[in-house]
């Protein structure tokens, strides 16, 4: 097999085995509603659904990396494919919500060896403009599988159930190994520190987890109560344990020191507010659609599928924008826009018709997306050496998913309080029966679910149906206007701190090197090529 067909075979891979990742991150969004009525969860449950995958994700992801530098990038890549299709058959059988929550966690656990790994396999097979082209592509089809996965998967819970969305895993996993076996080549760093960092991994999960857990149950049990302030201090001072245990262990995980690098830190941060935003918008967004307008699956990942075909015209292009211009400029103005596409959809409410009220706003958020998806993966891994690139995509999309794991926390407690208020507020001056009472109560663990008022009297059944409508509303206006806020924010950020790189021609020229030294010099006009590092497509 040729280099150049070896190289797009690899690429192929890579998007595969990412994409089941990230597919399952958001395609489980759209069948919440359906999970919830076969599995009788209300809203901690569904978070949980969610935020346990992305929990046990993030735990490994900077190992799962580091992992593939040690020991062999295809290797790990492999043994992640495998677990992650045991856990979605695990998941596609789960008989109760328990168990699906402690089968996704596993799955999130496997996950953590394909992201980082699929990244390091591209940055071991291509270089120069080929890797940044590679790196494009998988990010752009790595963003459609975001989005494209409630299309998806709307369409397999309309024809067979919920359960449908982990089974299609199974045989797209098995072609993508028997394609990994054949073609990708081994690689790894010699130099990299065997030890696992286990106390990091505990602390790190640990400090994320409890502050999550103490935001799911603070809807229902209040900031006082014990359950809630105890795991939330508790995590706060475990992650900040941890980063000081990672500054001062010799084989920490997270290479603290990358951070002193101007664009990696800055790409970090935009990537923590842009992705706590976009994240928390596509959970909410999905639930609203289904729970309150009463979009069907199907209806409701349709919803979102103008945003797929605009990352998949578009990303690759603005990926040789940034190329040319330097990221500066795309990573700045695409969240703006892709924040205001948010806002648009403070305009959407019961009755809402979808291409005048909805359509808008997706559409520039889109736009907004587009623009931002490819040069922020490409911008964190090229602003480090070629050696840590595993950690450095590991810790990049570490953070994107601490992203989403803390804004489906706190904006599922912001609406909560939001609706719960303001149904409080409409009923306040009405006198509820006693079954009245337990509907509103009932309500409250599902604040976009219709009220069921079956069997009271028509006019208190009246008044609670209002209320709950008015506080699915306010809670859904207020988690969009708060993650479009965050995306522009983000893009600000861009804005000041990035610095775009120099352009090869405008780079000094190499001081005279002595005569001992002119072997080593590359001839006029031709930029030497280090001897380990050869286009794909050529030999030495």
């Amino acid at each position: 097999m040729s280099d150049s067909r070896r190289g797009l075979v690899t690429l192929v891979v890579t998007i595969l085995g990412s994409t089941v990742v990230f597919l399952d991150a958001t395609v489980v969004n759209v069948a919440l509603p359906a999970i919830s009525d076969d599995l009788d969860t209300g809203l901690a449950d569904q978070q949980w659904v969610v935020e346990s995958y992305l929990l046990a994700l993030v735990a490994l992801l900077l190992v799962g990396g580091s992992l593939g530098d040690q020991f062999g990038r295809k290797r790990i890549f492999v043994i992640g494919l495998v677990g992650f299709g045991i856990t979605s058959a695990v998941c596609a059988v789960a008989p109760n919500s328990t168990v699906l929550i402690a089968a996704r966690a596993a799955q999130g656990l496997t996950g953590a060896l394909l992201v980082p790994g699929s990244l390091a396999i591209l940055a071991s097979t291509f270089e120069g403009p080929a890797r940044g082209k590679a790196v494009g592509t998988w990010t752009a089809w790595s963003g459609i599988a975001t989005v494209l996965g409630p299309a998806g998967g709307g369409a397999l819970i309309e024809l067979f159930s919920w359960r449908a969305i982990f089974w299609v895993n199974v045989p797209l996993i098995a072609f993508t190994i028997f394609l990994t076996m054949r073609v990708v080549r081994e690689s790894k760093d010699p130099d990299a520190d065997r030890a696992i960092d286990w106390l990091g991994i505990a602390m790190s999960a640990a400090g994320l987890g409890l502050p999550v857990y103490a935001l799911i149950q603070q809807p229902s049990h209040g900031w006082s109560d014990p359950i809630v302030f105890g795991p939330l201090i508790a995590g706060v001072l475990l992650f900040s344990a941890f980063l000081v245990w990672e500054s001062r262990y010799r084989h920490a995980m997270l290479d603290l020191s990358l951070f002193k690098i101007r664009n990696f830190s800055v790409t970090n941060i935009e990537t923590l507010i842009v992705y706590s935003g976009l994240l928390g918008a596509f959970f909410f967004v999905t639930l609203f659609l289904q729970e309150t307008l009463g979009y069907t699956p199907l209806e409701a990942g349709l919803a979102t599928t103008p945003i797929s075909l605009l990352l998949f015209v578009l990303s690759p292009r603005f990926g040789r924008i940034a190329t040319g211009t330097g990221p500066r400029l795309p990573m700045s103005i695409g969240p703006i826009v892709g924040g205001i596409g948010l806002l648009l959809l403070l305009r959407v409410s019961t009755g809402a018709e979808y291409l005048t009220d909805v359509l808008p706003g997706l559409i520039l958020f889109g736009l907004g997306l587009s623009a931002t998806v490819a040069p922020l993966t490409a911008t964190a891994l090229d602003s480090v050496d070629e050696r840590h690139v595993g950690i450095a995509s590991g810790i990049n999309n570490g953070v994107s998913r601490v992203a989403g794991l803390l804004a489906i926390a706190i904006l599922g407690a912001v609406i909560s309080g939001a609706f719960s208020s303001t149904v409080d507020d409409r009923l306040s001056a009405q006198r509820l029966s006693p079954e009245g009472e337990r509907v509103v109560r009932a309500a409250e663990e599902k604040p976009f679910g219709a009220a069921d008022t079956a069997g009271l009297p028509d006019s208190e059944a009246s008044s609670i149906a209002a209320a709950v409508t008015a506080g699915s509303e306010r809670g859904f206006h207020l988690g969009m206007g708060l993650s479009g806020a965050l995306m522009i924010v983000g893009g600000v950020i861009a804005g000041i701190g990035l610095r775009n790189p120099e352009r090869r021609e405008e780079r000094e020229l190499p001081l005279a090197a002595t005569a001992g030294d002119c072997g080593h010099c590359p001839e006029d006009g031709v930029e030497a090529t280090p001897p380990d590092r050869v286009p794909v497509g050529e030999t030495t």
